[in-house]
């Protein structure tokens, strides 16, 4: 998943995403299970029902702005392209209902997977192939009619149109598990094709899969698997400048990349909603902000500062907001790893791999980033993070990597190179200050080390040239540079989107046919023992290839103005946790 833009990045800009699922059925007791059967680090409420439950002192009124740092925001609002921690949390918490959702436990802080739309968290056939959901009576677009689950079937349909939605999330995962991968193009790619992936009886929504899947629920509470209106009315591009609302909030006003409104969708029906609460009369969200400005705002304490929150806090403010805001500076653990990705088909020796990872400069890259080391970043292990079930702790040079240019000078000079003989081409983003200075710091610490660096300055969305495999500057990078947060607490999210062949993410192009199939086999295992053996399949990717450097895990600060009451973060999507707040 992604922070903003589709859950990845390169060379001095982040991005993230986020995902989850739910539903109910009905077939026969002896063929079909509940989803609350099953065991995993996520807990769920398959009976959770509406209203949500009141937020203690809440009262009504009031805007909130949000400022959005480091972080273009993104092109369109269209619940088919989300897949971004800031994309999936501002369509799920505001105007896109899915399957499921997640809910904040008051008492722990944890975030509980709920129904949705559907009535629970759905029911499976007994090999996971099939899972059918009950859509429930009462939830309605802003315009007052009723969502109904040939909508929520459509919905589906579109996450396999991976040629209309090329950085929507059903490029990993409708397009892996449901009926008809690799054939159906999607509802916009393939007009008129008949698809029999989703199949709707009445109330109920029944989808069908290529291949056991267990995940499902979790799959479920993307915007991606909710209802969309039929016909023209949802015609891509024009539905993601301005998508219909069956959430408690409706768009206003949205300048992609810039800003977006938010203000009251009066058809939303609490009763009907297990989740979110609609205390705030409108939300302002500001994208791609100046990082020291918004410190100098949220550390005011100014009417401007009062009714706002940031996504992020640079690193200089650390000391002076945590003594001044106290309480009002959140720190929210996510499930996200920052990566850099050697090209697994250009530098082919593992020896120069590891070299790069004792030539990154930690510390001093995430000072530049505008991170607290030890706090926003801490040294990474693994390419699963810790919250996810099954990581396994190890090593793959036997200790922690850090930054030691001796010791990468040393495995390059068993590689067979001198310094300054081996060129590593890299790109970063221009317009961004940080971005600029982070990838000066990046190239000093590397060339200490005895690289040669090669940086190319980009205009455009790093992830975007990333992606493309035609793109010209993507073609000569050797590195390219990732951030990745797990869509649900399980490897199946973290590990195939990165090193399974030809995945869209998979930025080191590692492509390896015993790997493809251990990862195809793990899926299918029985739940309770897909856990460790993700744990030890990511731990042999480490140390037999090391095609990924994990470089950090990272955990997010949010700074909350005075007024906003029950400042908190989700910890599933790295994000404030917009459904339960309110202003004072």
């Amino acid at each position: 998943m992604r922070l903003s833009k589709p859950l990845a990045a390169l060379a001095g800009v982040t991005m993230f995403s986020l995902a989850a699922c739910g539903g109910s059925g009905g077939a026969a007791p002896s063929a079909r299970g509940s989803y609350k059967d099953m065991q995993g680090s996520v807990a769920q409420d398959p009976n959770r029902t509406g209203p949500a439950p009141e937020v203690v002192g809440a009262r009504t009124g009031g805007t909130v702005t949000v400022y959005v740092t480091k972080d273009p925001g993104f092109d369109d609002l269209d619940p088919s392209n989300a897949w971004s921690a800031l994309g999936n949390t501002l369509l799920q918490d505001f105007t896109s209902r899915s399957l499921t959702q997640y809910s904040r436990d008051p008492k722990t802080g944890d975030m509980v997977l709920v129904p949705d739309l559907a009535t629970d968290l759905g029911h499976h056939n007994a090999d996971y192939t099939e899972w059918t959901f009950t859509i429930r009576k009462g939830a309605r677009w802003e315009d007052g009619s009723p969502v109904t689950a040939k909508q929520v079937a459509f919905g589906i349909s579109r996450s396999m149109d991976t040629g209309t939605f090329p950085g929507g999330p059903g490029t990993e995962y409708s397009q892996t598990y449901f009926k008809g991968a690799g054939s159906y193009k999607g509802p916009y790619s393939d007009p008129g094709a008949r698809w029999d992936g989703v199949t709707v009886d009445g109330d109920k929504v029944t989808i069908h899969m290529a291949r056991p899947f267990a995940d499902m629920p979790y799959w479920g509470a993307f915007p991606a698997m909710g209802a969309v209106p039929l016909g023209k009315a949802s015609n891509p591009p024009d539905y993601g400048l301005h998508p219909m609302s069956d959430g408690p909030y409706k768009v206003q006003s949205f300048g992609p990349n810039e800003e977006l409104e938010l203000v009251r969708n009066n058809q939303w029906d609490a009763k009907t909603d297990a989740g979110r609460h609609q205390y705030v009369d409108k939300w302002v969200i500001k994208f791609n902000q100046d990082q020291a400005k918004v410190d100098q705002i949220m550390l005011s304490g100014n009417a401007m500062s009062q009714t706002a929150l940031s996504t992020a806090l640079g690193s200089s403010n650390y000391n002076v907001a945590k003594a001044k805001l106290g309480d009002r500076l959140v720190q929210t653990a996510t499930q996200c790893g920052v990566y850099l990705e050697p090209d697994y088909t250009k530098i082919t020796d593992i020896r120069v791999r590891k070299a790069i990872a004792y030539a990154y400069p930690y510390d001093d890259k995430w000072l530049s980033e505008g991170n607290v080391p030890g706090v926003t970043r801490v040294p990474a292990d693994s390419i699963m993070p810790p919250a996810m079930a099954g990581k396994h702790d190890y090593f793959v040079d036997g200790q922690q990597f850090t930054y030691d240019p001796e010791e990468a000078k040393e495995l390059l000079k068993q590689a067979g190179y001198a310094p300054g003989e081996f060129q590593l081409t890299m790109m970063y983003y221009e317009p961004d200050a940080l971005a600029v200075a982070s990838q000066k710091v990046l190239v000093k610490g590397l060339e200490n080390a005895g690289f040669k660096v090669k940086s190319i300055p980009v205009q455009e969305s790093v992830y975007a040239i990333a992606t493309n495999p035609d793109d010209p500057v993507n073609k000569q990078l050797n590195v390219r540079y990732l951030s990745w947060c797990a869509d649900w607490p399980t490897g199946l999210t973290m590990l195939p989107p990165m090193v399974r062949s030809g995945a869209a993410y998979n930025f080191s192009h590692f492509s390896e046919k015993s790997i493809d199939e251990r990862m195809s086999r793990i899926s299918s295992l029985p739940l309770g023992k897909q856990a460790d053996a993700w744990g030890a399949l990511d731990e042999e990717i480490g140390r037999k290839y090391l095609p990924i450097i994990p470089t950090a895990f990272r955990n997010e600060l949010f700074p909350f103005g005075s007024r906003i009451g029950n400042a908190s973060g989700d910890t599933e999507m790295g994000m404030p946790n917009f459904k339960d707040l309110y202003v004072k």
